[in-house]
């Protein structure tokens, strides 16, 4: 069995490169050995003018430049922004027709500073490896001045991505999906605990790779006495196959007859029950995780805070239920009005006395909706940084909900609205402030929200979703002071010092997640009611 033959006997998607290599191979009218070693029997061909896009993680890029690190990202040596990402240029290295491997190192590097260079890494050096349908992103890994070179920081998902071709006869491998490695956590340790878990998705890669040509190996020569392909043998004529029988049509089923029962007159006794079009609400919940990166920023290393629940409020899955709606609710009219118990807590960035300089509370939730448009408003209460005081501000509109035309329809006299797309309003991004600067812009999209409300006594509401599925990440009791261990890996005792040294209290100092400066604004803020009449 030759090579060839081998390759086209894969499992479809298991030698992706092998068959981006053969439409290359074709499309650019190139024979196999123009690419290959010219030695007779090489099993592999050079690679040239490759880059590497690929962000690492847009949500750590985010923190980095934003209030809360505030520092800068620097490319280098060849690395360049583009657009979400970076590229890294001048890729070299070599296809294996063996095992149909790619090995390419980069040009380039991306440097990361904050808090005041007390967080300073450095990726450089990097390289793909591939082999089948996975496949690793290598880099040296520069922590503080301290480098630890050949990290691998991602695993490679190959199975689903489909080969193309670029410019000039390039492979492109577009958006393919990159995972943190247990070593790769260890680059993003602060305080010596990772930001990010092993298996954490980091951004997806675009490998785009150039065989090289050989050098022009001249005219052939004529070959002696060539056939005449103008008159090629007449192939025998086939057998004409036999034409197949044309099916008959099929038997015209007859109408009912008299005897046939007409399933609109069945149980002529029984009269269904007409809908509740409109009316008051009975129970109901709602269903939110406000922002997943920002309860893993609280939870994370750098806030080393917790999430309090509480009035009624309950763990549902990696989110949290508010129960216990009351409200009204039009059809017709296609709106609905719905008030829920319960709130959340958000603690983070203990001060040297234990007490949290971060403290926001979400509170008195309520639900508006009129046709296609809804509001998600919430009571908030958040701690000044400088004074230490509470403010509190009322029926704040957090976000905007996108309601689908026809929604409010009831099945067995209840309402779902799952999963609707909340959009941060602009009152929201003050919520979600860091000394005086919002941490997320309006128009950045939170948690999905799920709404159901009860139209009748007794209507059952839907459960707990995954109730084994809570989120487990940590959290710290309330009136101590954490503090991170160090982690093993490859990278040993240089990652697990990162940010050492970082005061915490200087850290947090003035920049309560919700400080008045970011939220005064909210002082004319109405109350609203629920009534639709």
């Amino acid at each position: 069995m030759t090579t060839a033959t081998r390759a086209r006997a894969v499992r479809r998607g298991g030698m992706l490169l092998a068959a981006a290599t053969a439409t290359v191979l074709c499309t650019t009218g190139f024979a196999a050995p123009a690419f290959a070693d010219e030695r007779p029997g090489a099993t592999a061909f050079d690679l040239v003018d490759g880059t590497l896009d690929w962000g690492v993680k847009n949500s750590f890029n985010r923190y980095i430049s934003g209030p809360i690190a505030g520092g800068t990202i620097t490319t280098d040596d060849g690395a360049e922004q583009h657009g979400d990402a970076f590229r890294f240029t001048n890729g070299t290295g070599s296809y294996d027709l063996t095992t149909h491997g790619v090995d390419t190192a980069f040009d380039g590097s991306v440097h990361y500073t904050g808090h005041h260079g007390e967080l300073d890494l450095k990726f450089s050096g990097l390289r793909v490896v591939t082999e089948g349908t996975g496949g690793t992103i290598v880099a040296d890994v520069t922590i503080a001045g301290e480098l630890t070179e050949d990290v691998e920081v991602a695993t490679l998902d190959l199975s689903g991505v489909q080969p193309g071709s670029g410019e000039g006869g390039a492979m492109v491998f577009a958006d393919i999906p990159a995972t943190l490695t247990e070593d790769g956590a260890q680059a993003f340790a602060y305080h010596g605990t990772p930001m990010y878990p092993e298996g954490t998705a980091l951004d997806p890669a675009t490998l785009t790779v150039t065989p090289k040509p050989a050098g022009n190996p001249g005219e052939p020569e004529n070959p002696e006495n060539p056939e005449n392909p103008e008159n090629p043998e007449n192939p025998e004529n086939p057998e004409n196959p036999e034409t197949p029988e044309t099916p008959g049509k099929p038997e015209t089923p007859g109408k009912p007859g008299p005897d046939d029962e007409d399933p609109g007159t069945q149980n002529p006794g029984e009269e269904e029950e007409d809908p509740i079009l409109a009316g008051v609400i009975h129970d109901g919940t709602l269903d939110w995780g406000v922002k997943e990166s920002f309860r893993t920023y609280i939870n994370g290393p750098i806030a080393h805070g917790t999430v309090e629940l509480a009035d009624g409020a309950t763990e549902n899955g990696a989110g949290y239920r508010f129960a216990d709606a009351e409200g009204e609710f039009d059809t017709t009219e296609e709106t609905l009005g719905a008030a829920f118990d319960g709130s959340v807590r958000f603690l983070g960035h203990a001060d040297a006395t234990g007490d949290y300089v971060l403290d926001v509370k979400f509170s008195d939730f309520a639900v508006e909706i009129d046709g296609t448009r809804g509001e998600l408003i919430a009571d908030v209460s958040a701690k000044d940084s400088q004074t230490g005081e509470i403010n509190t501000f009322d029926a704040i509109t957090v976000a905007s909900l996108d309601i689908p035309a026809g929604a409010l329809t009831a099945d067995e006299d209840v309402i779902v609205l799952s999963d609707l797309p909340a959009t941060l309003t602009a009152e929201g991004a003050e919520v979600f402030a860091y000394n005086g600067s919002p941490m997320y812009q309006a128009g950045t999209a939170l948690d999905d929200v799920t709404v159901a409300v009860a139209l009748s006594e007794g209507a059952k509401l839907p459960p707990v979703n995954n109730p084994d599925q809570r989120d487990t990440r940590i959290t710290t009791p309330v009136g101590t002071t954490p503090t991170g261990g160090a982690s093993g890996g490859a990278l040993g005792g240089v990652l697990a010092s990162t940010g050492s040294g970082i005061p915490l209290a200087e850290l947090a100092g003035g920049a309560a997640a919700l400080s008045a400066a970011g939220v005064v604004a909210f002082a004319a803020a109405r109350r609203r009611t629920l009534s639709l009449g």
